[in-house]
């Protein structure tokens, strides 16, 4: 059987941040890089750990966006990359004050890039990996075993909702 071009899928970042000029900052960047944005969250406390909080200070928020032109999840991997260096490039005396989570949302699930390897991820290319986050079923989304602690519960799924709603609609379209 011949393999055939997947279907594009909506990319989306969940940025963590402690500074507010520097999430700005990062939105622009990620604009000029993804294309602009259709969707932004309201920003929630990051409250689940504090394992950022010595390298970014606190508090700690999470938002969510998401970009209006769909394309080949392929690209997960380079995008990565891309946000990697947006984060660096914020950095204060190399601490991150921006951590962005790349990933993707198709209909069937939220998938995150990762540059640290667990047995559940699948090596892209460029040191980068998949790491299935949550599923969707039932008219809802559901985390894997090993998903992150602050995706475990449901505090992100109204955003996680209508981006996957933005999506079908791009896909109709």
């Amino acid at each position: 059987m011949k393999a055939g071009e997947p279907l594009e899928v909506k990319f989306l970042c969940g940025i963590l941040y402690s500074d507010e000029s520097r999430l700005e900052r990062a939105l622009e960047k990620l604009e000029g890089l993804l294309g602009p944005v259709d969707y932004r969250s309201p920003a929630l406390p990051f409250d689940v750990s504090d394992y950022y909080v010595p390298e970014m200070g606190s508090p700690i928020h999470r938002l969510f966006v998401s970009f209006e032109q769909l394309r080949n999840p392929g690209k997960l991997a380079q995008l990565k990359t891309a946000t990697n260096g947006i984060e660096d490039e914020l950095a204060v005396k190399g601490e991150r004050r921006v951590n962005i989570d790349t990933g993707y949302l198709d209909y069937d699930k939220l998938v995150l890039a990762s540059a640290k390897y667990n047995g559940q991820k699948i090596y892209l290319d460029q040191g980068i990996y998949a790491d299935p986050t949550l599923h969707f079923s039932e008219g809802t989304f559901h985390p894997y075993p090993t998903a992150f602690p602050d995706f475990q519960d449901d505090r992100y799924h109204g955003s996680l909702l209508e981006i996957r709603r933005l999506y079908k609609l791009g896909v109709r379209s």
